[in-house]
């Protein structure tokens, strides 16, 4: 008899859109007539904290505890995104009171974000640590009633737990912890992004064991349909499903149960019910030096582009998204040009290499009118060199006419520039700042990062390394920069020059707070 099946995604990442990877492996039991149920714990157990009290120490975390219920209807208001400011303070007051919806002690929590100040999410003791006392965790009594109830009603036989983040992991192992130790006879299996990137290190061994019953690296329909008797040598052919139920943390009636709600009850923190979706893994580029990609080995999978436009037109008319998000690393220029002639039926964002075709001015029409609201582009730096040294396969007259056709087009443009990396130095960083500042009416967001080492790559074994964290299951590295390009001096050059440039410090002030690139699709109108 084929087993119920209960998919986790746990807490705490931006609270702003359901879990494209549960949806995928919920599309794929559901083709296959296996029952199931999703718990997407992340929304759930952060609004189940705003059911608590929260004792105010200063006057702003008075107001946002004040408001809390108004906050959370305004931000899920389409209306909100013609009022920046005020979207602005919205969004601070509700991170300030999950800020300060735990007592003063290691945990620092926000929307975006779970920190312990004595426990690492990669050292795997400290995530054994986490598991081995599950009621330490602050959504402990959220999830233990939660999942005990879904088990005693369902009979759920397998759990299946997606880890994509490290603000994951901790809350995570403290659930596998609590269901190994009240439900022994469940299986536990462990798949996501983190997960893959772990089990993809030389020399990898497990620590888990005896905790975890299966861990799974890359996608994850195949192996979880394994698990119930299914060989399905083709499971990406199933379409996700958006239908799953989510949990509303409201006092239930007594003698009832809590209300199962679909995704479509936006609980989400949006203004506007964003769907994701994913047309591939890995990156069909794949040949940027310094790439984690590349050095984990993720190969390129992606879905016959004819299908995935069959799936999309079909979850829009399901959803009816006031977004639709392209989770790609980078969206092919064939599916570009698809899309750009078959309308997916909602507005649309996602990441996209700047090639030739985004350099014509009426290509980029065409995509504006398929729906394209931003794409984010990562173009890294405005040197010349340091692309070519590290084979990003980038012209930046190819950007600057790019960011000038996709404007007049009237598509937004989030633009990542890192910084640090090992073939940059301070002039190449200005070439950078004066590149941003020629291109500033063009650009609409901006992302400043500073470059983090992939320790297993070919090209970390000719630098010198530091280690950022003591833990074993660390996956960036510091080093010594063979110019002396350190992190520290790279950091004061943002702070006190690029950042402060009159033209770039406007654009930074248009970010939406916290949740940065997921809403900013939603303020990317060009005049």
């Amino acid at each position: 008899m084929r087993s119920p099946v209960l998919l986790l995604h746990p807490p705490v990442v931006k609270p702003c859109e359901p879990p494209a990877g549960i949806a995928r492996l919920a599309g794929a039991l559901h083709h296959h007539g296996i029952p199931y149920s999703v718990a997407d714990l992340n929304i759930e157990a952060l609004l189940a904290l705003t059911e608590q009290s929260v004792i105010p120490t200063d006057k702003w975390t008075l107001r946002a505890a004040r408001n809390i219920s108004k906050n959370l209807d305004q931000i899920r208001n389409p209306a909100i995104v013609q009022n920046f400011d005020r979207y602005q303070r919205t969004v601070t007051d509700l991170n300030r009171f999950f800020e300060k919806s735990l007592p003063s002690g290691a945990i620092r929590l926000s929307l975006a974000n779970y920190q312990h100040q004595e426990l690492s999410p990669v050292r795997s003791r400290d995530l054994l640590r986490a598991a081995e006392a599950p009621e330490a965790n602050p959504f402990s009594p959220y999830f233990q009633e939660r999942l005990n109830g879904i088990i005693e009603a369902e009979g759920t036989a397998i759990v299946g737990l997606s880890l994509n983040y490290l603000s994951q992991a901790l809350c995570s192992f403290a659930i596998l912890g609590f269901l190994r130790r009240e439900h022994p006879r469940i299986r536990l299996v462990l798949g996501g992004c983190l997960i893959t990137s772990w089990m993809r290190r030389p020399n990898w061994q497990n620590p888990f064991r005896g905790l975890v019953d299966h861990l799974v690296a890359g996608p994850g329909e195949q192996a979880l349909l394994s698990l119930v008797g299914i060989d399905a040598p083709n499971p990406a052919c199933s379409i996700p499903n958006y239908d799953f139920t989510s949990h509303r943390p409201r006092d239930p009636a007594p003698g009832t149960q809590h209300p199962a709600l679909s995704t479509q009850d936006r609980s989400y923190l949006s203004p506007g019910f964003i769907l994701p979706y994913s047309s591939s893994s890995g990156c069909y580029w794949n040949q940027c030096a310094f790439c984690p990609e590349r050095a984990e080995g993720n190969p390129y999978l992606p879905i016959p582009v004819g299908r995935v436009i069959e799936e999309l037109q079909v979850l829009v008319t399901r959803t009816n998204p006031a977004l639709l998000h392209l989770l790609d690393n980078a969206i092919s220029p064939h599916l570009l040009n698809v899309l750009a002639h078959n309308p997916p039926g909602a507005p649309w964002y996602g990441f996209a290499r700047v090639t030739e075709h985004l350099a014509e001015e009426d290509f980029c029409i065409a995509l504006r009118r398929s729906g394209c609201v931003m794409l984010q582009l990562g173009i890294e730096s405005g040197d010349q060199q340091v692309l070519d040294e590290e084979h990003k396969g980038i012209d930046l007259d190819v950007v600057s006419r790019a960011l000038r056709s996709l404007r007049k087009a009237g598509i937004g443009t989030y633009v990542y520039l890192l910084f640090g990396t090992p073939h940059e130095t301070l002039r190449e960083a200005r070439n950078t700042l004066d590149f941003t500042v020629r291109h500033a009416e063009q650009i609409g967001f901006l992302n400043l990062s500073i470059f983090n080492l992939p320790i297993y790559g070919d090209e970390a074994k000719a630098l010198e390394i530091r280690m950022h964290y003591d833990g074993d299951l660390s996956l960036y590295a510091d080093f010594h920069h063979p110019k002396g390009w350190h992190r520290g001096v790279v950091r004061q050059f943002l702070d006190k020059e690029f950042k402060r440039e009159p033209a770039i410090a406007a654009i930074i002030r248009r970010d939406p707070a916290i949740f940065s690139s997921n809403h900013a699709p939603f303020f990317a109108d060009v005049d």
